[in-house]
């Protein structure tokens, strides 16, 4: 069912980020992310606090990227990992230009 749930946000030229909104990890992966002019359907804020599912989505996590931790940002299918990870790739402008590469922005 995680795994589902999880695989169901994942869609091409999308960039998806996982989150708790109390962590400051993930406050500021969203800060970030927010920055950019994103088409409308193309960036997606998943709150998974409150899922009954939370374990075992974080489980998938583990499975899938190596980490269990939030935020877990996606683009497209493939995880970028965290907000240490998002981080340089912003202020390297690789960020900007992957997500140009792939339709994301206006």
């Amino acid at each position: 069912m995680a795994e589902k749930f999880v695989q169901s946000k994942l869609k091409a030229s999308k960039v998806t980020m996982f989150e708790k909104p109390s962590c400051p990890f993930c406050v500021r992966a969203k800060a970030i992310l927010k920055g950019y002019k994103f088409k409308e359907g193309h960036l997606e804020i998943v709150d998974i606090s409150s899922l009954d599912i939370l374990s075992s989505v974080q489980d998938y996590f583990l499975k899938k990227t190596g980490e269990r931790t939030v935020p877990r940002i996606f683009i497209e299918e493939e995880c970028i990992g965290g907000c240490s990870d998002l981080v340089p790739l912003d202020s390297s402008g690789k960020l900007e230009t992957r997500l140009q590469s792939i339709g994301a922005l206006q």
